[in-house]
């Protein structure tokens, strides 16, 4: 893994109906991400945050998909542009991008720039699959889209922007108990893997992960990791824009996140869906703090 962090904040909301995950980044920040970061042995780099205009001063349909309902596709694409370039640019410089959301339609221009001239696999850690297209979304908010956007289904088949080079076989879900009707169609369809909290339940957090990093694990170049603060229970994070009771536990999310350090196959990562408005002390933002650190090598002992 990288020794140098690049932190790139990217305070996005377009994505979701409650406001408030544009004030992410800046709660990560403040519950001590640097210091976190010094104590798992990475020097790091905060390049701020990416530019991203109010939704108040944007018309959501200002842009609309071929087919279909996706809200604010002009502002996402732009902001996700910007994104993927920060990532590309982080690596190629060695360094380790750490980019902190906003909703989760960051992760297209995450997985689009960590994918740009590689092969990633993806380890996708959260409650919903993310899996929706503009033709399959009950509400056209695009952060129920980006893993279906990032493997060019639906509307997204045609826009180099939205694709990423990624092959579903390298791609596994954990922790899911939040589904779509027609999206659990489309996951069952695709050669991802997806792994349900009922999974989690049966095998453990331990045998869940291993088996989904060897599933991502088949891409030569890394992993890209996308960590959904909804994955955890809402009584260990509650300020989130979607929760859904019955997720992992704090003790099961950081063996999670250990096992992926060990693994060495980390590429870059992404935390999202910190809503400070929701939290309560700064709860979960300092949640996510810890868990990056877990990710990226800190220890006990």
């Amino acid at each position: 893994m990288r020794e140098r962090v690049r932190v790139i904040g990217a305070p996005l909301d377009y994505g979701a109906d409650r406001r408030g995950v544009d004030m992410g980044p800046s709660a990560i920040r403040y519950a001590g991400l640097a210091d976190e970061l010094a104590a798992s042995g990475r020097t790091s780099i905060d390049r701020g945050d990416l530019e991203v205009p109010r939704a108040e001063e944007r018309d959501p349909d200002a842009e609309t998909p071929p087919s279909g309902s996706a809200k604010f596709v002009k502002e996402v694409r732009d902001v996700c542009e910007r994104l993927a370039d920060e990532v590309a640019d982080g690596l190629a410089n060695g360094e380790f991008p750490l980019v902190l959301g906003g909703d989760h339609s960051i992760a297209i221009g995450s997985m689009q720039g960590s994918s740009r001239n590689a092969e990633v696999g993806v380890l996708w850690f959260d409650a919903h699959g993310d899996f929706n297209t503009p033709e399959t979304s009950p509400s056209g908010n695009v952060h129920g889209m980006p893993l279906a956007a990032a493997l060019g289904h639906g509307s997204f088949a045609d826009t180099d922007w939205a694709n990423a080079s990624i092959d579903p076989e390298n791609v596994a879900l954990v922790g899911l108990r939040s589904i779509d009707e027609k999206e659990r169609v489309a996951i069952r369809e695709s050669p991802v893997t997806a792994y349900t909290m009922s999974d989690i339940d049966e095998r453990g957090i331990t045998a869940v992960t291993e088996a989904a990093i060897e599933v991502a694990s088949g891409a030569a170049d890394g992993i890209h990791v996308s960590l959904d603060l909804d994955w955890l229970d809402p009584k260990e994070a509650p300020g989130v824009g979607t929760p859904v009771r019955g997720g992992v536990t704090y003790r099961e999310a950081h063996t999670a996140l250990e096992i992926v350090a060990n693994s060495g196959a980390l590429r870059s990562l992404e935390v999202v869906e910190v809503n400070p408005i929701l939290d309560s002390e700064n709860e979960t933002a300092s949640l996510a703090v810890e868990l990056a650190a877990s990710a990226l090598g800190k220890r006990i002992l």
